[in-house]
């Protein structure tokens, strides 16, 4: 369905009617859930818990949410007698399994809440290690925006004979928001956005920028010009993030700058304008990010900036939403920047595109290797590896020990690693070769070039490293 048609209702209200009705009265699991609600973002995972709070106030039930950034501690005595409703990031649900204070036996209801980002962040493998935990008997919804093909795959893998709800056609945009273009070099786009801004009638408005370091750009400018705003993004801590966002609810920041991750799902009443400072070079993501506006009802202005490398992800939006975005006129008032400060955005935009996203996905949301203009499928089976610590668990030692970073070295052989005799020293004269010199031993000499295989092919540094 589309963003901001009501999909938390859709599953929160069903479930606890279900609860409070059928086997009533029955207790939690200790240390377990009887729902389980798995969300991309610590912010939709909030979300969605106040969700169940609020339309559950008069039942006898209980929710607790869980997700990474604070102290695990407090979750773990929040679970020790067990809850109704337990909703959860991945990550932070694997720990808690990990820890052993969290069991999945007693699961009825599973609920997958933006399964699209699920996959396009690397949880494929988290969840199926979660899926293995969970009982065979229960209730499974997937939910989401767009239905990619990768999706449609999970869905046929776990769930079982799956009715396929679909209010609107997939990747449908939210009627209600007017959509705009702007075409301008990536030097002007700061002095646009501040133009932009400066109109009073503009009440809350979300900016959505490619990259993390972009967002904070993005800031940093808005305040040069006078314009109060923050920021939420991956590299924020949770206790920020949530200032940040109480601040735009509240109505004290007007403006708040975020990425695609961060922002996914979030619900803010009254967001009159989105404005995307970069396009995204996932097309879908174009439709989540028009649809934090126009909720419930209501009318919203998207507006995008477009420089000439952007023109090919306009063109995979418009393929994929079936419509032309109309082009928008320059603001009156609009003063370019001068050559120097033009040159200077340019310079830090470039610097931000260099950064590294997360493994097997560009910044932003896009995947690894992808192009303007490029549409790659999704394979069926989830892309790219989860961020580290966001749901793998620990591997014992004797595991590592062939991971290329321990007793497997980089020619392939293994390399034994056995300890010196207890009560023998160190050989007289066998100590550390001075002036760079090699000791001559038995060990084999890499040659140059950073390693090599058994086959004589030369693996470099950069061989090795994470594509």
């Amino acid at each position: 369905a589309q963003t901001g048609t009501g999909k938390t209702a859709s599953f929160a209200l069903p479930i606890l009617h279900r609860l409070a009705t059928e086997n009533a009265g029955k207790p939690a699991p200790r240390r377990g859930c009887r729902v389980l609600v798995l969300a991309p973002t610590r912010e939709l995972a909030s979300q969605i818990a106040d969700s169940f709070k609020d339309y559950g106030q008069f039942l006898k039930l209980t929710t607790t949410v869980v997700f990474g950034g604070v102290t695990i501690g407090r979750q773990e005595r929040a679970l020790a007698n067990g809850v109704d409703v337990l909703v959860a990031t991945p990550g932070r649900l694997l720990d808690l399994i990990d820890r052993r204070s969290l069991t999945l036996d007693g699961v009825e209801y599973l609920v997958l809440d933006e399964a699209d980002q699920m996959l396009d962040l690397g949880f494929i493998h988290a969840l199926k290690r979660i899926v293995k935990l969970l009982p065979a008997e229960r209730q499974s919804l997937f939910f989401s925006a767009t239905m990619p093909k990768n999706i449609a795959g999970l869905a046929d893998q776990y769930l079982k004979n799956p009715v396929q709800v679909a209010v609107t056609p997939v990747a449908t945009t939210a009627e209600r928001v007017d959509q705009k273009v702007v075409f301008v070099p990536t030097g002007s786009k700061q002095s646009l956005l501040g133009t932009i801004l400066r109109d009073e009638s503009i009440d809350r408005v979300l900016v959505f920028t490619r990259t993390k370091h972009g967002a904070d750009r993005v800031v940093r400018g808005l305040e040069r010009d006078g314009i109060g705003s923050a920021a939420i993004h991956g590299n924020k801590s949770q206790p920020q993030r949530e200032r940040a966002l109480a601040a735009f609810r509240a109505g004290t920041c007007r403006v708040l700058v975020a990425t695609d991750i961060a922002a996914r799902g979030i619900d803010v009443e009254g967001v009159s304008h989105v404005v995307n400072f970069d396009l995204p070079n996932v097309p879908e993501a174009y439709v989540h990010r028009i649809g934090r506006t126009a909720r419930a009802g209501k009318d919203g202005l998207a507006i995008s900036f477009c420089n000439d490398e952007e023109k090919a992800y306009l063109r995979d939006i418009e393929r994929l939403t079936r419509q032309k975005v109309p082009v928008m006129a320059i603001p009156e008032g609009f003063v370019p920047p001068s050559r120097e400060e033009a040159a200077q955005a340019v310079a830090e935009a470039e610097r931000d595109r260099r950064q590294p996203g997360p493994r097997g996905q560009r910044p932003g949301g896009g995947r690894q290797g992808q192009q303007p203009g490029q549409r790659q499928g999704r394979p069926g089976g989830g892309q790219g590896q989860p961020r580290h610590g966001a749901g793998r668990p620990q591997e014992p030692r004797e595991a590592r020990a062939h991971d290329g970073r321990g007793g497997q070295d980089a020619r392939g052989g293994h390399e034994s690693r056995q300890g010196r005799p207890q009560g023998q020293g160190r050989p007289q004269g066998q100590g550390r070769p001075q002036g760079g010199q090699r000791a001559d031993g038995n060990r084999q000499q890499r040659p140059a070039g950073g390693g090599g295989n058994r086959d004589g092919r030369s693996i470099g540094w950069l061989d090795r490293a994470p594509r």
